[in-house]
């Protein structure tokens, strides 16, 4: 059984912090480039340009591409035939969050008492980590750092199973109407469809992992997220909320079975500042 030391993925994973800190992915980077020369709205255009520019100054000088530099939420394929000495995989993600986000001077934003005292833990952590396990010996982990005012904009629905798509396809769309320009548009829109109440978030998140764009891989869901991803940009509300048809970027739809009572839907936004990097050891 090969094995890893939780000091290695300490070291990788705080340089990963800020990676995802400063560099915001080149899909990403493209389509904005590309949607500000077809955005018919100036001041959308404006916008769309600016975030452009942003993003390259960050990058360059080593700075956080958004002052809110997120919780830092992992996702983790641990190989079945690899062992993590000197700790657990909770203990090296933690330790690495504190330490990414130290070095890199990045803002502290997680409290420890969400309801009365509401002090800061001062290391960022504990992080949110999703670990799953699979074949070989390998340890992939991705790391998805998620800003306040984006999360604060998702939504979950327990629907009746016999409304069907279309009612589905009202609710993601009337999440993003209700958001506006709280979300910081562009966004993308990640909606996690069945398992149950605790799945279909964490599915929505996951599929905000998704290269930009790239259609799923089930012909019938591909169409549901362009005629998704087309009603968005109807809505008119442009980059920022100020108007414009560059409203979000893409729509990731996963999905998992489901009691057949139920028709779990979750919407989970990202803003412009969809931040995300993995590393495989």
């Amino acid at each position: 059984m090969r094995e890893i030391s939780t000091e290695k993925i300490v070291e990788s994973v705080s340089a990963l912090c800020l990676k995802a800190a400063f560099e915001l992915p080149q899909d990403m980077r493209d389509a904005l480039a590309k949607s500000a020369k077809a955005e018919p709205s100036p001041l959308g255009q404006s916008m769309l340009n600016q975030l452009v520019e942003n993003y390259s100054i960050a990058e360059k000088k080593r700075m956080p591409i958004c002052q809110d530099t997120g919780v830092a939420v992992f996702f983790v394929e641990l190989g079945q035939d690899l062992r993590i000495v000197g700790g657990t995989i909770y203990d090296a993600l933690k330790d690495a969050v504190a330490k990414g986000w130290k070095e890199g001077y990045l803002r502290m934003s997680i409290v420890e008492d969400p309801l009365f005292t509401r002090k800061n833990t001062g290391t960022n952590g504990p992080p949110i980590i999703h670990v799953t396990q699979v074949p070989g010996d390998k340890l992939k982990i991705y790391i998805a750092p998620k800003g306040g005012g984006s999360e604060n904009m998702s939504r979950l629905a327990m629907l009746k199973p016999t409304v069907g798509a279309p009612a589905v396809a009202d609710f993601i769309v009337e999440t993003v109407i209700l958001a506006g320009g709280n979300p910081c548009p562009p966004i993308v829109v990640g909606v996690g469809i069945g398992g149950n109440f605790e799945t279909a978030p964490i599915l929505a998140k996951k599929a905000l992992l998704r290269h930009l764009g790239d259609p799923h891989p089930d012909p019938k869901y591909a169409e549901f997220e362009k005629q998704l991803l087309g009603r968005i940009n109807a809505t008119g509300l442009g980059p920022q909320g100020l108007g414009g048809r560059t409203t979000a970027m893409a729509v990731h739809v996963e999905h998992h079975p489901c009691h057949m009572a139920s028709l779990p839907v979750a919407v989970n936004l990202n803003c412009h500042a969809a931040r995300h990097a993995s590393l495989e050891l």
